[in-house]
């Protein structure tokens, strides 16, 4: 009897498996016990002793704003609210995001809107959706088989996060006029993206202006307006835009992992269908259900924020700073002003005399980061011996109320109280050549690469070429008796990156570490060609 057409009861599998026990007793079961109902605690984000302290990690007071890095933003209690009450429903998503969307349309006075994971998620959905649509072979055959694989992109508007569309598989097509624009628009092109911002509002190649030739051709405008407040009604949309991206976790104080993108609703629910829980091009980009509804919780909160009093209250929080601050001598401050949309708050400068006050505005920055509690500020400047005149900067966007006393407190203990600094010490002896070609081995911390420096010495100046396996950039540097330290430049278009090089000299022979800013250290070693 063939294995499919014979019929198994469960004891006889059982038995089958050798599974079977030798009396089968009767299974009772009985309801869990009910557990006491969850009490959310309050928080400071203080407290000595909390979640993150107990894994090594040390958290942080921001003065220095909405940055991905530092965790972005801190959520409202509405926010918090309304995630823990998603997490006790299971829904269907699909049916969640029609909700939302037409939730998010009625808000913000689009016709539509997708709950995203960030803003960089929403450029990946658009583009997909905008070479694919809902066609499923299409979609399920990305990146590779596309009929539309062009993103126009004007060169005001070259940013990392251009990626996004790169990852879809689309070629970026730069222009830098209204007849450039007209002329590189073809059956090839799926989509015009816009980064907004203070060049993007002027001129000719202004949002406006490039939405109306978009109209004229058929061609969607995606406007990335990620750190931006969501005005209504929504100035981009209002230009033309088709689709407007926004960060959920920056000034709407969302979850830090959520977006929002509103505007065309045919579009809109295109870009859903690119991501999960579809088994589409995007199905890596999962948005829950609890970023979902606390990013929705997040844009209703914006439309009830007093954002008039959010900002006298940031700057209040700044006058604290000075007033502390003000008895020190050698200080003076300035308040910057936002010019756009984006990160919209006033900054503090505080600027001193490191000869006065005997500290400068990188060693202050770097003993707040060292300190307790942990504190890190806008921007700092100032080195010694020859950059003196120093500063630091304030951004309120991200404080919490009593949190200027504890950063004015910390900038006052420290200006006042400095401690001991030294001028670095100059390397002596004989200064090293290092003019010519150099082969240099470099070693990440997993994989190596084999680039090339070409320099040119004048005194203690280099100047030159760096090559590296894909870019090539320009190399500026000094030497100093046996040592060097050269930095790099390498263009890549919306994202620059930059090598810095430090190392000893030995003949014929150079070995040091290499720093890459956002990318991590390495070590390198060179050999005169």
């Amino acid at each position: 009897m063939g294995l499919f057409n014979r019929r198994w009861s469960r004891r006889g599998l059982l038995k089958t498996l050798g599974w079977a026990p030798a009396a089968v007793s009767p299974v009772v079961l009985t309801a869990p016990a009910e557990s006491a109902p969850l009490k959310l605690p309050k928080l400071t984000g203080h407290e000595k002793d909390n979640l993150f302290t107990r894994i090594g990690v040390r958290p942080i007071i921001n003065g220095r704003g909405t940055f991905t890095i530092i965790s972005g933003s801190r959520s409202l209690p509405e926010v918090k609210q309304a995630m823990f009450e998603a997490s006790h429903y299971y829904v269907h998503l699909d049916e969640m995001m029609d909700g939302i969307g037409a939730k998010l349309g009625q808000l913000t006075g689009a016709e539509w809107g997708i709950a995203t994971n960030g803003c960089e998620a929403a450029i990946v959905l658009a583009t997909a959706a905008c070479i694919a649509g809902t066609d499923v072979e299409k979609s399920l055959a990305l990146p590779y088989t596309k009929a539309k694989d062009q993103v126009i992109i004007p060169n005001h508007s070259r940013n990392q996060y251009e990626l996004g569309m790169r990852m879809v598989g689309a070629e970026l097509v730069e222009v830098t006029s209204p007849d450039e624009l007209r002329a590189k628009i073809s059956p090839r092109t799926a989509m015009i993206y816009i980064m907004s911002g203070p060049r993007a509002l002027n001129g000719q190649m202004a949002i406006a202006n490039i939405c109306a030739i978009a109209k004229e051709k058929g061609i969607p405008v995606f406007v990335d307006a990620a750190a931006e407040e969501p005005l209504r009604p929504n100035i981009h949309l209002a230009a033309g835009a088709t689709l407007v991206g926004y960060s959920g976790g920056k000034c709407l104080r969302g979850p830090q992992s959520s977006g929002m993108m509103i505007g065309d609703k045919n579009l809109c629910r295109a870009a859903y269908f690119q991501a999960a829980p579809h088994h589409t091009y995007g199905r890596a980009l999962k948005c829950s259900k609890e970023e979902a509804m606390g990013l929705l919780a997040a844009v209703e909160q914006w439309y009830k924020r007093d954002h008039d009093a959010e900002q006298r209250m940031w700057r209040s929080w700044l006058k604290t700073i000075e007033n502390r601050l003000k008895p020190l001598p050698s200080t003076n401050f300035e308040y910057l002003e936002p010019n756009d949309l984006s990160n919209k708050a006033t900054q503090l400068r505080i600027r001193w005399d490191a000869n006065v006050l005997k500290i400068t505005g990188s060693e202050v920055a770097a003993k707040l980061d060292a300190g307790t509690p942990r504190i890190l500020l806008a921007s700092s400047s100032g080195r010694r011996p020859d950059q003196m005149a120093s500063s630091v900067t304030v951004m309120p966007y991200m404080m919490d109320a009593g949190e200027e006393r504890i950063i004015a407190d910390a900038l006052f203990a420290v200006l006042s109280k400095p401690g001991s600094y030294s001028n670095p010490p100059m390397p002596s002896g004989p200064m090293a050549a290092v003019g010519g070609t150099w082969i240099v081995a470099l070693t990440y911390p997993r994989g190596d690469a084999s680039h090339t420096m070409t320099l040119t010495q004048n005194g203690d100046t280099v100047t030159g070429q760096h090559k590296g396996v894909i870019f090539t950039g320009t190399m500026r540097g000094t030497v100093r008796a046996g040592t060097v330290e050269l930095r790099s430049t390498m263009p890549n278009p919306g994202n620059n990156f930059s090598y810095t090089f430090h190392g000893t000299v030995n003949g014929n022979r150079m070995s040091g570490t290499v720093d890459m800013g956002e990318y991590g250290s390495a070590t390198w070693e060179a050999v005169k060609a």
